[in-house]
């Protein structure tokens, strides 16, 4: 088997439309936890790269599997975190951090099991943008492809290893090895953002975004939680989402960030974004201030733009409104079946287009 896919919804000349479709359909859909091993080589890592595998990657390990880790390391580049070389860790992976003066550019992942070995080289990271919203290119070889080329992924690895580099083998008990002072702290306000991190995604919303918005106070109409449901590919629009629920049959990941609602002079400092992780695998923004306003309604537009690492400004565009026919051309790829759709623009291009001034301060 061989495919190949250009992501974010770009190209695909098989079922997988993108790099994460392909490590789950290697990791998890074909694969039986507990058989073989996991490769992972990536020159720069984030915790929200892994936010989809962590709880496969833990079974796996827990089950007799092993999964080796080789990721970039140096804090002037960010290459690698320290919360995804923790995530790694806990999952019970053997990690190996390079230090080179040269960066790593080899971007490689599969996995070895009793079919034989399943290859994925691809332009993509093992970081958020990576397996979201970056324009990457992946191409899948199966075991037949492999081989017949004679790839082996315990090769390649003891060849890595064997390089003159400095090779470091951190430890989750003792972070005062030498070596986590390659890792970056991805802790909001630690470091600056990347102003290509800076972007509005927008939203059409539906029935299930705005029914509760819509409902009179008390009714059962009214009752339940108030979230906007985002896509499965915001993994790069969010801050680490290393907040993990231990409560329920499904788990999930989150974070916290400040919501500013524009339209209602009102900020919510503790609004949490959800990833439901062993779930649906979407995304969900908590949007509780908005519930009996009666200010959006199916149809209409959300505008959410991040102005720095944890915070957010929401916008609501009505469908009559003159920005909704310049915004509503961005929103381009579904949410599901039912006609929801998403986008992302920056935000220099939003405020050129809307006349808005977002705070950046």
């Amino acid at each position: 088997m061989i495919e190949f896919a250009l992501h974010p919804n770009v190209y695909a000349t098989g079922k997988h439309r993108g790099l994460r479709s392909l490590l789950e359909e290697i990791w998890i859909r074909s694969h039986s936890a507990g058989d073989g091993s996991f490769f992972v080589l990536s020159g720069f890592a984030n915790y929200n790269g892994g936010a989809r595998f962590y709880k496969t990657f833990k079974e796996h390990t827990e089950r007799g599997g092993r999964i080796f880790a080789v990721l970039g390391g140096s804090t002037a580049q960010r290459t690698t975190s320290r919360q995804v070389a923790q995530a790694l860790l806990d999952c019970g992976a053997t990690l190996f951090i390079t230090n080179r003066k040269s960066l790593m550019h080899a971007k490689c992942y599969g996995a070895s099991t009793r079919p034989g070995d399943s290859l994925v080289v691809t332009s993509g990271n093992f970081t958020g943008p990576g397996m979201a919203q970056n324009v990457e290119a992946a191409l899948f070889l199966g075991p037949e492809i492999t081989g017949n080329i004679g790839f082996s992924w315990q090769s390649l690895l003891d060849n890595l290893l064997r390089q003159n580099w400095l090779i470091h083998q951190p430890d989750v008990i003792d972070q005062a090895q030498p070596v986590w002072s390659l890792l970056y702290d991805e802790t909001p306000g630690v470091a600056p953002i990347d102003p290509t991190d800076l972007a509005t995604i927008v939203l059409l919303l539906g029935h299930a975004d705005t029914a509760r918005i819509m409902a009179r106070p008390h009714t059962n109409a009214s009752l339940g939680t108030q979230y906007f449901w985002l896509s499965k590919d915001c993994f790069d629009f969010f801050p680490p989402l290393t907040i993990r629920n231990q409560r329920g049959y499904k788990g999930t990941l989150s974070c916290l960030v400040t919501l500013n609602y524009v339209d209602l002079g009102e900020v919510d400092t503790n609004c949490r974004v959800t990833y439901e992780a062993e779930n649906n695998l979407d995304f969900r923004v908590g949007t509780g201030l908005l519930r009996n306003t009666r200010v959006a309604r199916p149809g209409d537009l959300a505008c959410i733009s991040r102005v720095s690492d944890d915070r957010y400004e929401l916008r609501l565009v009505p469908s009559r409104s003159p920005h909704f026919q310049v915004l509503e051309p961005f929103a381009t790829a579904f949410i599901g079946h039912k006609g929801k759709r998403f986008g992302f623009l920056g935000n220099d291009q939003f405020e050129t287009l809307t006349g808005y001034q977002l705070d950046a301060t």
